[in-house]
């Protein structure tokens, strides 16, 4: 382990046994690990008899968690940034405590593994040089629909979504992509009760209501390409205002100038003054 550095370490997904040789060094090795929720952590660290110094940063007290954290690196310890499963910062915090560390001159490396986005989409046939991965849609009816209007893109789109929002948003992409429009559903990925369905948005209802347990666990959608020429005429502007209501500006930024074309830079000091 090199002192002072931050290193953004990916955690199995469901499966303890995807813990690369790497990832467990590495934690072993760090003087803290930064935990989304300690006891989830706590569960990996166990299994693998390691005991490392874990403190919490969660949504709730990023910031306040980071400040302390940028201020031990400065000071030569190691910390392993990890959340409870997966890669750190997609769809998950740590963005911000990354950003400080760049901002303060600290090296951040990756520790690169598992990820449900990377692993649905290897499993859904969906053949395309690039996909989008547009994280949870917002939580309101029409807020996720209106986000729907800038994902009908002609290349694969990837959604996490909770159980208790499935059923609503699998009727929003039929309503907005059609019946035909083949979507792959991954539940439960890499964990004992794993489904993999892909299929048309028309039967996504129907398979869903097959069986009571459908309704629980984590969920990743793999919404099929759409052809160039259903590609939107969109306004960069409000393609933006939309993703900023899930995503970091940088994030939305980013997404929206790869959707629409425009400026990356110009789009972030929008998204900035937003």
């Amino acid at each position: 382990m090199t002192p002072g550095v931050l290193y953004v370490v990916a955690t199995p997904i469901g499966n303890l046994s995807d813990a690369s040789p790497r990832s467990l060094e590495t934690l072993k090795g760090a003087d803290v690990i930064a935990c989304e929720d300690t006891r989830t952590t706590r569960t990996l660290l166990s299994r693998h008899g390691i005991a490392a110094r874990t403190v919490a940063l969660h949504a709730h007290n990023e910031r306040r968690a980071a400040s302390t954290l940028i201020t031990a690196l400065h000071e030569g310890k190691s910390v392993a940034l990890v959340s409870d499963a997966g890669t750190p910062a997609l769809s998950d915090p740590g963005a911000w405590l990354v950003a400080e560390a760049h901002r303060a001159g600290i090296r951040v490396s990756p520790v690169p593994g598992p990820s449900a986005a990377a692993a649905a989409v290897s499993v859904s046939g969906f053949a395309a040089p690039q996909f989008l991965f547009a994280g949870f849609l917002p939580a309101s009816a029409a807020a996720r629909r209106k986000a729907l209007d800038a994902l009908d893109l002609p290349w694969p789109v990837v959604i996490y979504e909770a159980p208790h929002r499935i059923a609503d948003t699998l009727q929003d992409l039929r309503q907005k992509f059609g019946d035909s429009r083949e979507i792959l559903i991954a539940r439960e990925l890499t964990k004992k009760f794993e489904e993999v369905a892909r299929l048309p948005l028309a039967e996504a209802p129907a398979w869903l209501a097959a069986r009571k347990e459908r309704h629980q666990g984590e969920f990743v959608l793999v919404v099929a390409p759409g052809s160039e020429r259903e590609r939107p005429e969109v306004d960069p502007e409000k393609v933006l205002q939309v993703l900023l209501e899930a995503v970091a500006p940088s994030e939305a930024a980013r997404l929206a100038a790869k959707i629409t074309g425009a400026p990356k830079n110009l789009l972030y000091r929008k998204a900035l003054k937003s």
